[in-house]
Order: structure tokens, then sequence, then C-alpha cells
């Protein structure tokens, strides 16, 4: 029996899913918030106040999203991969005025 083919144990897919949530939730939820922050055409206060609310409703659904029926890898990739786009938009974006 090829090494591949032998399944994760059903407590390390749940570990991971359960990282996934709590981790890639929070850098989806920093990223967007820092973002939002960045982008919003508001005072800096009320652009970060309106970030920070909205990472509440994204933290939420990458919760749901990391135990959703999928493949874990792809659980990942669907929360650090647009956390890592929205950090870099965020970071670059030039903030005018505010």
């Amino acid at each position: 029996m090829p090494s591949s083919s032998i399944p994760a144990p059903a407590g390390l897919l749940v570990l991971s899913r359960l990282a996934a949530a709590v981790f890639g939730g929070y850098a989806l939820a920093a990223a967007t918030a820092m973002c939002l922050a960045a982008v919003l055409p508001s005072a800096r206060a009320d652009a970060v106040l309106a970030g920070m609310q909205f990472s509440f409703v994204v933290h939420t659904l990458a919760v749901v999203w990391a135990f959703s029926p999928v493949r874990p890898a792809r659980v990942w990739l669907g929360l650090l991969g647009p956390a890592g786009v929205l950090a870099l938009f965020g970071w670059l974006w030039p903030r005018v005025g505010g």
C-alpha cells in the first residue's frame, strides 16, 4: 500500500480545521480590517471602526468555511490566500486625506 493512500487520522483533520478557523480566520479578518481602513473614503477613525466592525463578520464566515466539507488544504488556501492579497492591497494603498 503506497504511503500517499493512507488517510490522516480524524483528530488531525479536526485540529487542522480548528487551527484554520482560529488563526486563518484571524488573519483574514485582520487583513480585511486593514484593507478597509485604508480604502474607505471617510475620516481615518471612521474607516478603522468600520473595518474592525466588518472584520467580525469576516471571521464568523471564516469559521463556517473552515468546517465546511472541503479538503483542509483548500480551507487553508481559501483563508490565507485572500488574507495575503488584502493585506498587501491595504498596505500598498496610498492613504489620501483623512
